[in-house]
């Protein structure tokens, strides 16, 4: 198996895709943040000291996902036309997902990872005053459609 982000020298490059044809795509990817039965209970009831830790967390995964290329270096530079960052207080914590969707020449994997990643960072961000413990687990890929290797999803994965 050759690696595409490395030269016949074995030095990192960027693949280039010019040649491929813009097609739709998405990905979709999860995590979850774990937080203190105090914390869950601050964040159902909306009473956190910083504010509406729910809201920044899904404007700040967001604004992560169409920045994506600014952070990994070896990422590409594409549109990202549709961000969708969803929430679920749970008794252990915030259940994160996003969906990210574009219609270009790679496709959108690491857009939904650091958007998953990013609203959770918010979340540990917004309490981290009431709980010291917070953490990030189970950040993953759960779904990608579109592009040369077509649709996948774990549950298909998990059969």
């Amino acid at each position: 198996m050759s690696l595409t982000h490395l030269d016949a020298a074995g030095h990192a490059r960027m693949v280039d895709v010019t040649a491929k044809q813009p097609t739709v795509r998405s990905a979709s990817a999860r995590g979850f943040v774990r937080c203190s039965p105090a914390v869950v209970a601050t964040l159902r009831d909306g009473t956190a000291p910083k504010g509406d830790v729910l809201a920044v967390a899904r404007i700040a995964g967001i604004q992560a996902a169409k920045h994506t290329a600014t952070l990994l270096p070896l990422a590409h530079v594409i549109g990202v036309h549709g961000a969708v960052v969803d929430l679920e207080i749970v008794d252990e914590g915030v259940e994160v997902a996003a969906t990210v969707r574009t219609a270009d020449r790679t496709g959108v994997e690491m857009e939904a990872l650091t958007a998953v990643s990013v609203a959770a960072l918010a979340i540990v961000d917004m309490v981290k005053g009431m709980d010291r413990s917070t953490s990030i687990e189970r950040l993953r890929i759960t779904a990608k459609e579109g592009g040369r290797s077509g649709s996948w999803s774990l549950e298909d994965d998990e059969d």
